[in-house]
């Protein structure tokens, strides 16, 4: 496993799939504006969850993020008035997001910073250009205020589930996080400090993991082969445990009588190594 794999997995995100290639491309790019972050994928809130991880493990000191259905939320409430300089002259309140961004720029100035802008699919059009203009000049602009952030410092992430704007994408690089890891991971017993007499079961379980077009990461197997050697008897109890410790399974085709004879199988295997000796996996 990689070193940025790793610390991703310590911070939540757990993939087979290794992004370290993604962000060295991003760190070595000669493009003269803030380094982005385009991450697409399937629907759902892993995207959400690779970007904090991966802000976590590059261990920068400041991690801001900034949800655009916070927007949405905001409607209805009450607006405090605007308020009044003393000349009478009103000024606008600073929204939520001109207030994520300032932040940005002020702590990139002295440290290194990541700031996360989420849900861009509802974001205004509008934003989506001040966005652009930002990554392309190192400059935020709202009312009368101009802040810049130091382009060394700075990482933006920007997670939408429908396409961004096309200039937008240009500048950035476009990172796909899927819903499951798609990396196949050959692991031995000695990955989960078993022995080979549990080879059997793993071999059985290859074939299902490739039937359900699957590939489970280090924990999902290590609960799975924990299960296997004190709680699963049966077919069904095998079922269970697929289900509940591996993230994305295709719950109807793991119930389906298509899958039937290879779970079968793998029982099989289960049986035979009960007669054997036990091994306990460590934790």
């Amino acid at each position: 496993m990689g070193s940025l794999q790793k610390k991703m997995a310590d911070f939540g995100f757990e993939s087979n799939d290794d992004y370290e290639y993604h962000l060295r491309c991003l760190m070595n790019s000669q493009f003269n504006g803030i380094k982005t972050v385009n991450i697409e994928g399937h629907k759902g809130r892993r995207k959400t969850a690779f970007a904090n991880a991966l802000g976590l493990a590059l261990k920068y000191p400041n991690l801001l993020y900034y949800d655009f259905t916070q927007k949405s939320e905001a409607e209805g409430k009450v607006i405090i008035p605007p308020s009044e300089d003393e000349h009478g002259i009103s000024e606008p309140p600073v929204s939520d997001f001109d207030h994520v961004m300032s932040e940005a720029c002020a702590f990139s100035e002295g440290e290194q910073t990541v700031l996360i802008l989420d849900q861009l699919q509802f974001a205004d059009f509008k934003d989506h250009i001040r966005i652009y203009h930002f990554i392309k000049s190192c400059e935020w602009s709202y009312g009368d205020n101009s802040l810049k952030a130091n382009i060394k410092n700075l990482l933006l992430l920007l997670i939408s589930d429908d396409p961004l704007y096309h200039s937008l994408q240009k500048c950035s690089f476009r990172v796909w996080i899927n819903a499951v890891s798609s990396a196949q991971k050959e692991y031995s017993p000695a990955d989960f400090q078993l022995n080979d007499d549990v080879l059997p079961i793993m071999e059985a379980l290859a074939c299902v993991f490739d039937k359900l077009a699957m590939a489970p990461t280090h924990s999902e197997y290590k609960n799975i082969l924990n299960d296997i050697h004190l709680n699963v008897h049966t077919e069904q109890e095998l079922i269970h445990s697929l289900y509940g410790w591996m993230e994305g399974i295709n719950r109807e085709l793991l119930y389906s009588q298509k899958m039937h004879t290879l779970l079968s199988q793998v029982i099989d295997k289960i049986q035979q190594y009960h007669g054997m000796d036990e091994v306990v996996i460590e934790s």
